[in-house]
């Protein structure tokens, strides 16, 4: 059983998405700490892939950079079990069907199970073809997290019944990215997962700013938040965490006054 709920557990939750490895791992574990000591309610990571197809340029950048500096899943795992030793928030992986599958399923859920990973986000894998990992993550207490996209509309209820963890609402059409208007009808799509199951759900692609945070947490359980960050560790590199911690305490600061 994962410990993702507890996020939840006092209102609404601001999750910071961090690219593992950008632009080195030493970093990373500074930006998360600071991310956690300003409030965050659980973090993604994540694991660096070659072709991140729902990433946009931000993100995909982090990707690139953090693969060349020579971040492997291996190196992530053994950060993730030093960084454990103080960082108690719930963790998630976000990733790609792909670095599951060539690292051996099995041995990756076994990973996350031993350094408290409590579930994975794999945009890539449709609802229809999860089964392929939720087996052998469900053997080792790992949620699969599952996107639910304004396009999910017939199929919202069905994921939603399905779901473990929490559920991933994306915003938007297209990739991941900031954006200066969030037009999808929010409020509808969490109605529709409200009458279907009460795990716990939270809005992410394009928030950048305090107040869509603060709009998308009312009309959910929360707000998720990754190219923001990533541009901010791209303008100031080892030198970030403070930064992030800053941006961090603005978002959860208006995610409670949602």
């Amino acid at each position: 059983m994962s410990n993702i709920r507890t996020a939840f557990e006092n209102g609404k939750a601001f999750i910071p998405f961090i690219t593992c490895g950008d632009p080195d791992l030493e970093t990373t574990g500074k930006v998360v700490r600071a991310a956690v000591e300003a409030g965050a309610d659980l973090i993604e990571l994540g694991i660096p892939f070659s072709d991140p197809t729902a990433e946009g340029p931000v993100i995909q950048g982090a990707n690139i950079r953090a693969l060349a500096g020579g971040i492997t899943t291996d190196k992530i795992f053994d950060f993730v079990a030093e960084l454990r030793k103080d960082v108690k928030i719930p963790l998630v992986f976000m990733t790609y069907a792909n670095v599951v599958f060539s690292y051996d399923a099995e041995r990756f859920m076994a990973r996350c199970c031993e350094t408290g990973v409590g579930g994975i986000i794999l945009p890539d894998l449709p609802y229809e073809e999860k089964e392929e990992f939720s087996a052998v993550a469900k053997q080792y207490g790992v949620d699969i997290i599952p996107l639910i996209a304004p396009t999910s509309a017939d199929r919202i209820a069905m994921i939603a019944k399905d779901a473990d963890g929490f559920i991933y609402v994306v915003s938007s059409l297209g990739v991941t990215g900031v954006r200066s208007e969030i037009s999808t009808d929010i409020g509808e799509i969490v109605r529709v997962i409200r009458e279907n199951t009460n795990v716990p759900c939270a809005v992410g692609f394009g928030i950048s700013k305090p107040e869509q945070a603060k709009k998308m947490a009312a009309l959910s359980d929360g707000a998720i938040v990754g190219s923001a960050i990533i541009r901010i560790l791209e303008k100031y590199g080892k030198d970030a965490a403070p930064y992030v911690g800053e941006y961090v305490k603005s978002m959860k600061d208006a995610v409670r006054e949602a």
